[in-house]
């Protein structure tokens, strides 16, 4: 469950600061399989690379994760 949240989570800041998969996974310098597969939940998440998304979509790592934790 909790990866399906930050899955959503992820999704919809990535929306709110305008980017889509394509642009931000360039920024990133990953693969749009491998944001996407985040993205959906799919994929294991790798506390580096949320660092960089918060860092380049201009929030805190604690904001992006805040809703994922207990």
């Amino acid at each position: 469950m909790e990866n399906n949240q930050l899955a959503q989570r992820v999704r919809a800041f990535r929306k709110l600061k305008g980017y889509t998969q394509q642009e931000l996974a360039k920024v990133l310098g990953v693969s749009v399989a491998v944001l996407g597969s985040l993205e959906r939940g799919t994929r294991k998440t790798d506390p580096k690379l949320l660092n960089h998304i918060a860092s380049t979509l201009g929030i805190d790592y604690e904001e992006l994760m805040s809703d994922t934790r207990e």
